[in-house]
């Protein structure tokens, strides 16, 4: 995709410009605004590009800024940045259709490549394939490790699964290391987005 227009929507001021830099100096051209509101004013008139929410912000937050990308028919990838612990949010969001999310605190290339990914829009034969590789990873789990995996993308820290499933801490630490290793997920929220894309989320 030739456009490299990033919309940064965060009413943190020392992340907006910490963002315009590393943005800037990986070749992307960078707009800031200080919140949804500033952003939704504009939202008919701007040009195509990706947009860098926040999930949590005052007045608006990401997720129903999000929804009202969608609702205005505007088809802009949104990409949400999400603290730790917000997994369900980011659920909720990629149910919504967003493009991506990433935890913070974020390592820079993982953010640069989430918003290349979002900003190229991978085919659906691509995207069909790499589900269909998810769903057959996800038949080799057993059932414990099964019982893990849903906990895990459903939000559950690793001592809420302990105490649901009526385990030790550590054996979720066994079964977690486990679930990430057959389905080769760097992250819980790598999980999280093939869980969602391929509706077992």
């Amino acid at each position: 995709m030739e456009n490299n227009l990033i919309h940064v929507v965060d009413d943190d001021e020392a992340m907006r410009e910490s963002l315009a830099f590393l943005l800037g100096s990986s070749g992307f051209s960078v707009r800031l605004y200080d919140g949804a509101p500033a952003f939704l004013n504009h939202l008919a008139e701007l040009p195509v590009g990706c947009i860098l929410s926040d999930i949590r912000m005052p007045e608006i937050d990401g997720i129903e800024l999000l929804r009202r990308v969608r609702s205005s028919g505007r088809g802009l990838p949104v990409v949400l940045m999400t603290g730790h612990g917000d997994v369900p949010l980011a659920v909720e969001a990629m149910k919504l259709g967003a493009a991506d999310f990433i935890e913070k605190p974020f390592d820079d290339e993982v953010l640069l490549s989430a918003l290349k990914s979002a900003m190229e829009r991978c085919g659906d034969e691509e995207l069909d394939a790499t589900l269909k590789l998810f769903m057959s990873r996800l038949a080799t789990l057993s059932h414990r490790e099964r019982q893990v995996f849903d906990r895990l993308v459903a939000g559950d820290a690793n001592k809420v699964i302990a105490r649901i499933l009526d385990i030790s801490p550590r054996t979720v630490e066994v079964y977690r290391a486990n679930v990430m290793s057959k389905l080769q997920a760097t992250s819980v929220s790598e999980l999280v987005r093939c869980a969602v894309r391929s509706g077992v989320a």
